[in-house]
């Protein structure tokens, strides 16, 4: 037996370690076991009425429509009417016919696209020839006013259910940014369907206090706009997410209106004991700040609260940790990809390509990424500044250059995530892919969930 403390140190320190890893592991599995438990709990009481049930779908990019998918199960099945719940990506013209009616969730995405869960039933369902004519629907439209597209893919799924024969139960509802009264009044035509009258409104979420504990500029310097690191911390137990999830920040009343709320990719773990957003302050062409970045970035004070509430976005979960990641993004969008970093081990590997301004000023988790590369976590780095001289590129470029060693990896199994602005990389991002893979492959990589995006 060794009496040299730093030995006795050591084996200290590897005691801990193994206790930890077994402490994260535990509370994995039970918190899957619990998320089973919930979705069983949800089930058991949507099948629970008499009669066919409803067929409820959702197409989910952020895990908003899902989460109404799984509210209107509740409510039907409250209201003693069954209901089962698909994705859009299980979806297809058998199940639809199976069903007399139907209720779809359905999100837009950018100008009009459908979300990526649906791009098998949007190019091998509503391309074919259907006979819906036994089936009656309703169609609950997510989107954004300020795109020309509004509920682009819900007018499109509507227009096709209608020239399939299917007989709407009640004109599309749109809902413009998750307003609160189109989705009341969504639940005003479930009422009618289930025939309650005491059903409760459903309200926006609660949201939980967090405290801010620490604000960086991290990009001092930069030619575009600042860059802050935040984290918070919160006032009660620390919940738990996983990589990929999104925050809902609740921001204040302004001129006597509360103007709704934002959502940020989280780029952090529980594990951290703390969430922590990668934020741009945004300008508007008087200067003055962005609402929401504002006053994140400048107003709120350090220590300051906030109303804040974690969401499951699963179609930006990671895959199993023996599957290599390929992880492309730009700007902030390395919060969204950190996470996943984070969450990874050696066993898979990932393989990184980032873009930005300048490396004097925009590497941003400089020091956390060479770590990573060190540790095998990261098996390649790959990063381009499109404003540096002998340099200049963006993303998309990065992506063509490595095209042969990216048949290589998706050969090999591996999963691709995109997060980052929707607006110039997403749509480079992916012309690049195509042109890489072949437009079949990505195309099948994302109905396969291979293909991930997480873009703003």
């Amino acid at each position: 037996m060794t009496a040299d403390p730093q030995r006795w140190l050591w084996a200290v320190g590897a005691v801990v370690l193994w206790l930890a890893l077994i402490a994260v592991t535990v509370w994995r599995e039970r918190r899957a076991a619990a998320l089973a438990r919930a979705r069983s709990d949800v089930m058991a009481a949507a099948g629970s009425g008499q009669g066919r049930p409803i067929l409820v779908a959702f197409a989910s990019q952020t895990g908003f429509a899902e989460e109404l998918a799984w509210m209107t199960a509740r409510a039907l099945g409250d209201g003693g009417v069954g209901a089962r719940v698909f994705s859009f990506a299980d979806l297809d013209t058998e199940t639809l016919k199976t069903a007399d009616r139907a209720l779809l969730i359905v999100s837009t995405t950018g100008e009009g696209d459908p979300p990526d869960a649906a791009a098998r039933f949007v190019r091998k369902t509503m391309t074919a020839g259907a006979d819906l004519a036994s089936l009656r629907f309703g169609v609950l439209a997510l989107g954004d006013r300020s795109y020309d597209q509004f509920c682009g893919f819900g007018h499109a799924v509507d227009g096709w259910l209608r020239r399939a024969g299917a007989e709407p139960l009640f004109d599309m509802v749109e809902v413009d940014d998750g307003e609160a009264g189109a989705i009341r009044h969504w639940q005003h035509q479930l009422n009618q369907i289930t025939g309650s009258v005491t059903a409760p409104d459903w309200t926006p979420p609660a949201y939980d206090p967090w405290r801010l504990v620490e604000r960086t500029l991290v990009n001092p310097g930069s030619p575009g706009r600042e860059a802050w690191h935040l984290a918070f911390e919160t006032v009660g137990a620390t919940p738990a997410w996983s990589a990929g999830d999104i925050a809902e920040v609740g921001l204040p009343e302004r001129d006597g209106a509360t103007p709704g709320s934002r959502e940020y990719s989280i780029a952090s773990l529980p594990s951290d004991g703390r969430v922590e957003f990668l934020i741009r302050l945004m300008r508007h062409p008087d200067g003055t700040p962005g609402l929401a970045s504002g006053w994140l970035t400048q107003g709120l004070a350090l220590g300051g609260e906030i109303g804040m509430r974690l969401r499951a976005n699963r179609s930006f979960h990671g895959p199993a940790d023996a599957t290599p990641m390929i992880l492309i993004g730009n700007g902030t969008g390395i919060a969204g990809l950190r996470a996943h970093l984070k969450a990874r081990t050696a066993a898979g590997g990932a393989w990184l390509l980032f873009g930005e301004r300048t490396q004097a000023h925009d590497a941003f988790f400089d020091a956390e990424l060479r770590g990573w590369l060190a540790s095998g976590v990261l098996k390649r780095l790959d990063r381009g500044f499109s404003r540096d001289a002998g340099d200049g590129r963006y993303v998309q470029d990065l992506v063509a250059a490595a095209a042969d060693d990216l048949r290589d990896w998706v050969a090999r199994g591996a999963a691709i995530y995109v997060c980052g602005s929707l607006e110039g990389m997403s749509q480079g991002v992916h012309a690049a892919l195509e042109q890489a893979l072949g437009a079949e492959v990505v195309l099948t990589m994302l109905e396969d969930g291979r293909y991930r995006r997480d873009v703003y």
